[in-house]
């Protein structure tokens, strides 16, 4: 199920960006990016439709994924 996340009170989104952020371990480019400018491109991407904000029943948490391979 998408949640939407226009609807989310800003903290509650920003923590779960940072959340996903953090768990999506070592980068592993030519350059290090900071928390926030992570931060900033899942915004990017949720903003842009690129990614959506989804809830697994299965799994019982949320997740980003792209649109593009989100199956209702």
């Amino acid at each position: 199920m998408i949640i939407p996340w226009k609807n989310l009170d800003p903290d509650t989104l920003e923590n779960l960006i940072e959340s996903y952020v953090l768990r999506e371990g070592t980068d592993y480019g030519e350059h290090e990016k900071s928390l926030q400018q992570k931060v900033d491109d899942v915004k990017r991407q949720l903003a842009s439709g690129e990614i959506v904000l989804v809830w697994s029943e299965l799994h019982e948490s949320v997740n980003f994924m792209p649109n593009s391979q989100f199956r209702p």
